[in-house]
Order: structure tokens, then sequence, then C-alpha cells
């Protein structure tokens, strides 16, 4: 199985197909990811060689021989392989496009037998076999043949009454430096980090549940902080809501195919 992306929605995927006993698994990323919520996703392992999320390990592995022994030694594989080489080698069972990039970026259905598609973007029986709604909402999770998910508004979900005040977006193009950690508690004003020497600064109290690398080049408005207004560090580190729906849906298109 193969999964494009592995930040947060593409880890909760492969965390949930991992804990359904379906093992073999390699994830796809570029050298440098922009996950916000790095304590849950895998594509931390692409600068540390390893990342651990609710007790399943991916390791990073380039090579196929290397990705088979990973597979072997009970881990994910995780790959810096952003224009998708390896596909053709490993003739997966199924394709999973998880980079919620909003627009197609080349995943076509002949990639495997089954190819699902996260979110707006993709179209369901033309791009992909089967697309699942990523929206907040009465659709979320729904398993969609026909057609696309809903699409983006660009405003993101409610948290404890808090919508666009609780994200962190880059004032300006430039190399983002942090001031804070993931898990800290912040204050309304408290400087997160800095753009190009631009101060980020919170709108509101809360956790930092999220945060991007330090020292990664960043576009302005790109979001870049998560604050948690609930307050709890224990979200910081655990696969969201949102993100378990969504994965529930990916396993159960899977078995729609394969059971």
């Amino acid at each position: 199985m193969v999964i494009k992306g592995a930040g947060e929605m593409a880890s909760a995927v492969a965390w949930r197909i991992y804990r359904a006993n379906i093992r073999k698994i390699l994830m796809l990323e570029t050298s440098s990811p922009l996950a916000v919520r790095r304590a849950v996703s895998f594509c931390e392992a692409v600068h540390d060689g390893h990342q651990t999320v609710e007790g399943v390990e991916a390791k990073r592995m380039d090579n196929p021989s290397d990705i088979r022994a990973c597979w072997q030694k009970g881990s994910i594989a995780v790959s810096v392989d952003p224009e998708w080489k390896l596909l053709a080698g490993f003739r997966p069972d199924v394709v999973i496009d998880a980079i919620l990039a909003k627009n197609n970026l080349g995943t076509t259905m002949d990639e495997a037998p089954l190819v699902i598609g996260l979110g707006p973007g993709l179209v369901g029986g033309q791009d992909v076999h089967m697309v699942v709604e990523t929206q907040r909402g009465h659709h979320l999770g729904k398993i969609i043949t026909t057609g696309s998910a809903e699409p983006n508004t660009g405003i993101p979900g409610s948290i404890g009454g808090y919508t666009e005040e609780r994200v962190l977006r880059a004032p300006c193009d430039g190399e983002f430096k942090a001031n804070s950690s993931i898990g800290d508690a912040v204050r309304k004003g408290e400087r997160m980090g800095t753009v190009a020497g631009v101060d980020v600064r919170a709108h509101i109290d809360g956790v930092l549940r999220g945060l991007i690398r330090s020292a990664t080049q960043v576009q302005k408005g790109l979001k870049i902080g998560d604050i948690d207004p609930r307050g709890d560090d224990q979200f910081c580190y655990t696969i969201s809501d949102k993100a378990r729906a969504i994965s529930g849906s990916v396993l159960e298109a899977i078995l729609r195919v394969y059971n």
C-alpha cells in the first residue's frame, strides 16, 4: 500500500491501516514537509530517521530493499520521493493520495487496482476510484465514487469556538524560526516565532498543538501553527477526531474492494 504524503491526515490513514493488520505501507514525501501537527505526522521521519504515532513506528527508507526490510521488522516505511518513482517498482494494491493539495498533482486511476483520494481536487470515477470527504460537518468521511468532495472553504474548523483565530500564518515569505515548541502553554500576544524577522504572535490563549519545523522556508499566508484553546497538551500527541473519521473511511473503502 502506497500513501502519497506523510502529514497529519496521511499519517492517521497509515496508522489506521496498520492497526487493521495491513502492514506493508510505504509513504512518499518531499524532502521538506510542511506538516504543522508534527507530533502525529510520520513525515518527521524524513528529518529524524524515525517517528512514532500512538505506538506505531515509521522509519525513513529510500531504496526498495531497505523498504522491504523495514516491513519485515514491523515498521511503516517513509521515503523521500516527491515524483512517486517508487510506485512502478512496488506495483501496490492500493494507492492513497493524501497530499491534500486541493488539486490533482498527477494521480491517476491506473496506478493501482484501487486508488483513493482525500478531499477536493480529485474526482471519483475520473482521477481516482473513490474520494473521501475531508470537510468538517455532516458529510465528513463520506465515500464518493462519482464526483468530488466539497470545495475548500479556506476556513479552519471550529475548536472551542475558535476558527481562524487559532491558526498561525506566515506574515510574509521567508525562513520561519520558532520560539516555542509543540505542547507549550501560550498566551494571547505571545511570540511563537518569526518569518524573515517578522513576529508571529498568538491570537488566543491555549496550547501549541502544532508548529511547522524551524528553518523551513514558507510563503505568506501559509499555515505554520495551530493553537488549541481547550488547553489539554495530550491533544498535541494524539490523532484528532477528524483524522480518525477520515482514516476509518479509507479503511472501509479498501475493504469494499478487498474483503
